[in-house]
């Protein structure tokens, strides 16, 4: 993919970015013609205004110059028409173009494996999916259209006035060549220093976003002071390079000025030698400032504006970079059913995050429909990684994950996922109602069935204590709640949905004691009836589980029952169950 130095190839997105706009065609096609009807338009004012002069003013017509004078004004009512329904349908067009876009930004990254968020920083999404799209509706309200229209402009005033005097406009041309060349340095200075702040405005979103999201370890570990400092560094950067840009402005704008006016000195002493020798009219000399002030102002524009759109393509390359990544989860399945009975395979399953780097090796294990196996083993073993394999949120390299004898490819993707909970440790809530939370939007799931879900597993009393209840709005990740609170309504959305297969992610491993016999009773209601997968650090959470898969860096050193593993001398489950308890 080209960078964005290299501008030329950044054009070739205008076409994908134009097929964008394929559904408002209507609009691009009006926002054109407008664009067309406006040149005409605004150069038959200074036109008018030289026959005002010539035909009506010299010679004392002042029924004529009634006449003259309302047409005038109806063309400028006219021209503000115009000028308004271009502004307006141009921005409707890209506002729309940007709304299509961030949907399907959002509906892509949503569909993307776990090894892209692994990888990207929270804020570089954030500002792919606002900043970035926002800037492309510049190529829309300032760019493309916009350009057009007053190369338009541009054309259509030369062309009046080398009708009209072809040595008067020769000679205003002669500053022409120092516009484009300070044009040209401006548009190039100004594009690299975009280019700065965009990659600074991408930082500084990501800083914060992961500031933000980890204030609380920043204050445990008294770190304010160094944080701010940082953050005091990329600000400072930031803001440098929007005074970069600032500064070219600040110097091409009185550059323009100082051309235009020379080039107005200059038609002022050859227009008043041509009106004294009888060469040109009173007219055309009047006429003659407003047509260049009509030329001087789109060129000066011109540069910003293709310094837009060129930032627009910039934008728009990033964000097609995201829509154009390929590491989302295959989903060629068919099968969908309705109940999976649970029966749950691997075989000889290897898998790496990163390749040749194996977090399982050769993992094999059977679990039968409606039996719960407790997966343990020391940090790092692999244990979460099962779960994530199971969900299909990551593929495997080797082997064979079936669910009731079909490998789990062959499901479809919301199928498969809507038949499977999964409780992590590390609850997160969204900002909503606790109704919302324990429901996520989904209309299918009544108020009663909420409620009956959260007194089966023993949560009722305490929502019902909050201040609204069902309607106690959650701040962000669940803030104002206990760790225990938010995991009961974990298990409350987890049930809600009436899954096949169970899986609780060392959800006790935070939990307080006085919170654990009512978490504990919790999920012994959540696993009955249901396939289950319990990954544990505390022994006393899976004392019920018909099978203990025990691993160790990624591979699995014993499997079978409790009674069974405790047999083994010197075994892996039997050292940490004497750990916990023998010790105790």
């Amino acid at each position: 993919m080209a960078s964005p130095e290299k501008p030329s190839a950044n054009y070739g997105l205008l076409g994908r970015l134009l097929k964008e706009a394929s559904p408002y065609r209507g609009l691009l096609i009006i926002s054109a013609l407008l664009a067309i009807i406006s040149a005409p338009l605004a150069a038959l004012r200074p036109r008018l205004v030289q026959a005002m002069v010539d035909d009506y003013i010299v010679k004392f017509d002042l029924q004529g110059l009634q006449k003259m004078t309302l047409i005038i004004a109806g063309v400028l009512i006219l021209e503000a028409l115009v000028r308004y329904g271009f502004t307006y349908i141009t921005n409707w067009l890209g506002q729309s173009v940007v709304r299509d876009l961030r949907d399907k930004v959002f509906s892509h990254i949503t569909s993307l494996r776990l090894t892209y968020f692994d990888r990207t920083p929270i804020g570089t999404s954030t500002t792919r999916t606002i900043n970035d799209i926002q800037t492309l509706n510049t190529v829309f309200t300032d760019g493309g259209i916009a350009i057009i229209a007053d190369i338009l402009v541009v054309i259509v005033v030369l062309g009046i006035m080398f009708s009209i005097s072809w040595r008067l406009t020769l000679v205003c041309l002669t500053t022409i060549p120092l516009l484009i060349i300070a044009s040209y340095i401006f548009k190039e200075k100004v594009k690299a220093a975009f280019q700065v702040v965009r990659t600074q405005i991408s930082k500084m979103n990501a800083f914060l976003q992961e500031r933000i999201s980890g204030m609380a370890i920043v204050q445990v570990f008294n770190a304010e002071e160094q944080e701010a400092a940082r953050f005091r560094t990329i600000n400072r950067a930031y803001t440098q390079a929007n005074l970069n840009s600032i500064f070219y402005y600040a110097v091409f704008f009185p550059v323009v000025e100082i051309l235009s006016a020379a080039s107005l000195g200059l038609m002022v002493w050859w227009g008043a030698r041509g009106v004294i020798g009888g060469e040109v009219s009173l007219g055309v000399l009047v006429a003659f400032p407003l047509y260049l002030n009509m030329l001087f102002r789109p060129i000066r524009t011109l540069a910003d504006k293709f310094n837009t759109l060129q930032m627009g393509l910039v934008a728009a390359e990033r964000v097609f970079k995201v829509l154009d990544r390929e590491d989302t989860i295959p989903d060629e399945g068919q099968l969908s059913p309705k109940h999976l009975e649970g029966n749950i395979e691997f075989d000889k399953v290897s898998f790496a995050y990163i390749e040749a780097e194996w977090v399982l090796q050769e993992v094999t294990f059977a679990l039968q429909a409606k039996q719960t196996l407790a997966i343990v083993g020391s940090t790092g073993s692999g244990k979460s990684t099962i779960i994530n394999l199971l969900s299909r949120f990551y593929e495997i390299q080797r082997g064979e994950i079936r669910i009731d004898g079909e490998p789990i490819q062959d499901y479809k993707l919301d199928s498969l996922r809507s038949r499977i909970a999964i409780v992590l440790q590390d609850v997160f809530l969204f900002g909503g109602t606790v109704a919302e939370n324990i429901t996520l939007a989904d209309p299918s799931i009544s108020r009663e069935q909420v409620i009956e879900a959260a007194k089966m597993i023993g949560a009722h009393k305490f929502i019902m204590r909050l201040p609204q209840g069902y309607d106690h709005i959650v701040h962000e990740r669940g803030a104002t709640l206990s760790m225990g609170q938010r995991q009961l309504i974990s298990f409350v959305r987890a049930l809600v949905f009436n899954p096949d297969v169970l899986i609780l992610d060392e959800a006790t491993s935070s939990i307080d004691p006085e919170s654990e016999a009512v978490i504990q009773y919790a999920i012994e209601k959540l696993i009955e009836r249901r396939t289950s997968i319990v990954i544990a650090h505390r022994l006393a959470t899976i004392r019920h589980a018909d099978k203990i898969l025990v691993l160790d860096k990624g591979r699995v050193v014993e499997f079978g029952t409790r009674e069974e593993l405790l047999a083994i001398e010197e075994g892996h489950f039997r050292e940490l169950w004497e750990m916990q308890y023998v010790e105790a």
